[in-house]
């Protein structure tokens, strides 16, 4: 049984006919249920497996995992599976929504002995929360306080033993103290074209989206290493095939498909390649900072520090040096122009 703190919160009758539940329903298909489903990360699936068998074997409750990487790469699914694993529900939230300690304390409280508790983003809970998360992770008590002043006084409630599943793509935005707190930390890894081609081929039977071999093997090499994105292009493509009367998927249908997405060979779509045009064209290979690059283009400095440049930087793309960003050889080349001379005594940072 699957139990979110959001769905507690009131919500209008509106908000409720704008969610998508086909939409919804199809994305929870998609997700592996169990280990031996989930495709790659498998030096991941092998100790988790591990400690999973072992605590079934000595009949405990599993110790807390931390799940940390990038966006779109399976924490989210990993903690369902965990939850399935051990034959457990799962309670499911996030940081920024458990705004104040009494949040945690109710979530708590409402747990059954083996529950496992998915907190996603899991940096973002503030540090009076955290307070009240250490001895529950730690001794499985809350501690409370009643009353304020002189006259406050602290009660302490035993909680059941459970499972807490954090996951993170900023490890480094949580605090030592809750971080060692966790039994085991894993760090998911991009997936290479040959895994994600899998999940292609999975997902498209899912979806009854029949799909040749060098079709899912465009879309594995245009996903940007990313499964999240691996399943949408393939549901867009799916749609496109439907609608121009495609009863299978092949490769010149997923080109013509991605090419209307704007997505080129690389992954890259129109905002990635603009944050290289302008590079290329405004500033003619010079170093520029990031608050210039960010006003050129149109786009705030947090999108693209955390939406554009990583992905731009593992293509080798772009690179940074002490004097700003710089479009690299291979910019050029992509984008079919000639690369100017390196400015002398350039350096990249490493």
């Amino acid at each position: 049984m699957i139990q979110s703190q959001q769905d507690n919160q009131a919500s209008s009758p509106a908000d409720a006919e704008n969610l998508d539940e086909e939409e919804i329903i199809i994305e929870q298909t998609l997700r592996p249920q169990t280990l031996a489903d989930y495709v790659g990360q498998q030096t991941l699936k092998n100790n988790l497996n591990i400690i999973i068998q072992a605590a079934k074997q000595r009949s405990e409750v599993l110790e807390h995992l931390l799940f940390y990487g990038p966006p779109g790469l399976g924490k989210t699914t990993l903690a369902f599976i965990v939850a399935k694993e051990m034959g457990s529900n799962i309670k499911v939230t996030s940081g920024p929504a458990i705004e104040r300690a009494g949040d945690l304390a109710s979530l708590l409280t409402n747990l059954s002995e083996g529950d496992v508790l998915f907190i996603d983003e899991i940096h973002r809970l503030n540090k009076a929360v955290e307070e009240v998360l250490y001895p529950a992770m730690e001794d499985h008590v809350l501690d409370i306080v009643l009353g304020k002043g002189p006259g406050a006084r602290s009660i302490r409630m035993e909680l059941p033993r459970f499972t807490l599943v954090g996951a993170t793509t900023r490890i480094g935005l949580i605090s030592s103290p809750l971080r060692d707190r966790f039994g085991a930390t894993y760090r998911l890894e991009y997936y290479p074209e040959e895994d994600l081609q899998k999940i292609i081929d999975r997902n498209s039977l899912i979806l009854n989206a029949k799909i040749d071999g060098p079709a899912a093997a465009e879309l594995s090499r245009r996903s940007r290493f990313t499964p999240r994105i691996a399943n949408r292009l393939l549901k867009r493509v799916r749609d496109f095939a439907q609608v121009k009367g495609y009863d299978t998927i092949a490769l010149e249908t997923a080109r013509q498909a991605l090419e209307l997405l704007e997505i080129d060979g690389l992954g890259l779509d129109k905002n990635d390649r603009r944050v290289l045009e302008t590079l290329v064209h405004k500033f003619s290979g010079r170093a520029v900072g990031l608050n210039t690059l960010a006003a050129a283009t149109g786009e705030e400095e947090d999108t693209i520090t955390d939406i554009h440049e990583p992905f731009l930087i593992r293509l080798g793309l772009i690179a940074k040096t002490p004097k700003g960003r710089v479009a690299t050889e291979a910019a050029y080349k992509h984008l079919g122009i000639t690369p100017p001379d390196a400015p002398t005594g350039q350096k990249t940072l490493i």
